[in-house]
């Protein structure tokens, strides 16, 4: 434990799996407190359970971060149970891919409603707190295609560069108030969505990627304990490419 992120304290949406539980669990190293918030409250309990075992202070909450009403409940409960919240990470986020010519309103909604929507519901409600505190850390999971758009990711990819300009909008609001505010756009990540892949289809991905290689969830994360930090004090409105230099 490197102690960079000593008393803070960091709530972390849809982090009971994937990049935001590496996220956890490297914040969590760096010695913040940690706040799990997933709609599955079972592996949000299971996250929180090991970082407990690091001999950092957490707890789960129940999180669906499209409901304002329920962010707003959530976001008091940590304020009761911590005292403060000095850090944001918005990583909850779905897809639900198709041709826009075949895409249903309903799955248009739903992709953006969570991973939209649900990043402006947790800013607007943690914010308000930050700014009482005069400090913050803010930071939103886009994603490559929210920079260069996808075929067959209308959705997702309007959901992350609506991320990019709502970080950079929050920026220039919060800002004199000292609360940093940034984006991650991470590029292809070896997470369960790629575990699909044959490995003909993974070479031809990683082709395309000067690195030669797919991204690692610790990798998400080691930006995240950067922007999380104070050695980004004077970083706020960016978007952190972490792709391996697919955009380039």
């Amino acid at each position: 434990m490197d102690n960079k992120l000593s008393g803070k304290v960091a709530l972390i949406t849809g982090s009971g799996q994937g990049i935001g539980k590496e996220i956890a669990l490297t914040l969590a190293d760096a010695g913040a407190d940690i706040c799990i918030s997933d709609v599955n409250i079972d592996l949000a309990k299971e996250t929180s359970d090991l970082i407990k075992e690091k001999g950092v202070n957490s707890k789960a909450y129940k999180l669906d971060v499209s409901n304002s009403d329920l962010v707003e409940e959530v976001v008091k409960s940590v304020i009761a149970d911590f005292g403060k919240i000095d850090i944001l990470v918005n990583n909850a986020g779905v897809t639900r891919d198709g041709l826009i010519l075949k895409m249903t309103e309903k799955d248009w909604d739903f992709v953006l409603d969570i991973n939209l929507k649900g990043t402006f519901n947790c800013i607007k409600s943690v914010s308000k707190y930050m700014l009482k505190k005069r400090y913050g850390k803010i930071i939103s999971i886009s994603s490559i295609v929210g920079v260069r758009g996808n075929a067959g990711q209308a959705n997702y990819s309007a959901s992350k560069g609506g991320i990019i300009a709502l970080t950079k909008t929050c920026a220039k609001e919060l800002g004199s108030r000292n609360i940093n505010v940034n984006a991650i756009a991470p590029g292809f990540i070896a997470t369960k969505m790629t575990e699909f892949l044959d490995d003909n289809a993974k070479e031809k991905l990683t082709s395309n990627i000067p690195l030669k290689r797919l991204g690692e969830p610790s990798d998400i994360a080691k930006a995240c304990l950067f922007l999380s930090s104070s050695d980004s004090d004077y970083i706020t409105g960016q978007v952190l490419q972490v792709d391996g230099g697919i955009i380039i």
